[in-house]
């Protein structure tokens, strides 16, 4: 039996197949669209009176007006990340009163995880090293590249952070025999990854050939990569950020990778973005940089309304949701 008509606020922007997608899925229900949607969903709303008559938002709304709307059974936001939500005020008030939370994980995992991988092999086998040297010298540098480089086979790789992106980056790198373990609150045994709690941090990442960090941005996460763990880092460690840049104490890694303490560091978000032309990252010649794109895949917005409208009709149904946070 369906579900009386509901009322969706929505602030997302899509171009017009993802649109019709989208109004394909919620016929039977009425859609309010925000006076200020866009295609930019990283960004903040502005307050909107029409969100009061939602049952249901998609996008990213305001948190004031979600926290004073009761009428709210339901927010999905439109990214992977939501900083501005992750606060104990909202994810509190959200549980109390039976307002479901969800994020849209699933749709940039497997992108960030192939990311990952991708400057995992290509750190490893010499690529980018290789590709300088046809760009500039023409250099045929046989013995260099061909004795410098690396199998991931047996190595270990330390993941800050375990959600759905850590899970699927496991998986990515199962075939290569690698020990993979894993920092997040819960310690629950995962298949095939060692999830180890806090206090075994510092151990892990002496360990580590590769740290990966996936963390969001929130009150206890903001310069969780800082002096202190660096200097645990086992030498020559390669780091990895695809998680917030807000994560990270840049001036720390900056001086981890002139001490040689950190051998290359393959950075895809930063504190400030865009990353200003003068910032020492861009010329480091063992840092490399992707400009925010790692969760990138051609067809994210269709994949973001289909996860959508897969909540939907399990919300509908009163069914168990996909990236359900609260």
């Amino acid at each position: 039996m369906k579900s009386a008509p509901l009322t969706i606020w929505t602030n997302a922007l899509f171009a017009d197949a993802e649109n019709r997608l989208f109004a394909e899925g919620t016929r039977r229900h009425k859609v309010v669209f925000a006076p200020d949607a866009t295609k930019f969903f990283l960004g903040a709303a502005k307050p909107d009176p029409a969100l009061a008559t939602a049952d249901i938002a998609f996008g990213q709304p305001d948190v004031g007006q979600c926290l004073d709307n009761p009428k709210l059974r339901w927010i999905e936001v439109t990214t992977a990340g939501y900083t501005r939500y992750d606060t104990p005020e909202f994810l509190e008030a959200m549980r109390a009163r039976g307002t479901a939370f969800s994020n849209v994980s699933e749709v940039f995992a497997d992108s960030c995880a192939q990311h990952v991988l991708a400057m995992m092999l290509a750190l490893g086998r010499q690529l980018l090293a290789s590709h300088k040297d046809q760009l500039t010298t023409c250099g045929w540098e046989y013995a260099e590249r061909r004795y410098n480089s690396r199998l991931l086979t047996g190595q270990t790789v330390v993941l800050l952070g375990f959600g759905a992106i850590g899970r699927r980056l496991a998986e990515l790198l199962a075939p290569f025999g690698m020990t993979i373990m894993a920092v997040r609150r819960q310690t629950r045994s995962e298949r095939g990854v060692r999830v180890i709690p806090e206090e075994r941090v510092s151990a892990a990442l002496a360990e580590a050939d590769h740290v990966v960090n996936i963390l969001p941005d929130n009150a206890g996460t903001r310069n969780y990569v800082n002096a202190r763990r660096i200097a645990c880092f086992k030498p020559g460690a390669r780091f990895y950020n695809v998680g917030r840049g807000s994560t990270v104490d840049e001036r720390a890694l900056l001086e981890g990778l002139r001490s040689g303490r950190i051998a290359d560091a393959y950075l895809d978000v930063f504190a400030t973005e865009p990353l200003p032309a003068d910032s020492e990252f861009w010329t480091h010649p063992r840092c490399h940089i992707t400009p925010h794109t790692a969760g990138g895949r051609h067809d994210q917005d269709e994949a973001i309304v289909k996860h959508f409208l897969k909540n939907l009709a399990a919300f509908e149904r009163g069914a168990a949701m996909t990236d359900r946070v609260v």
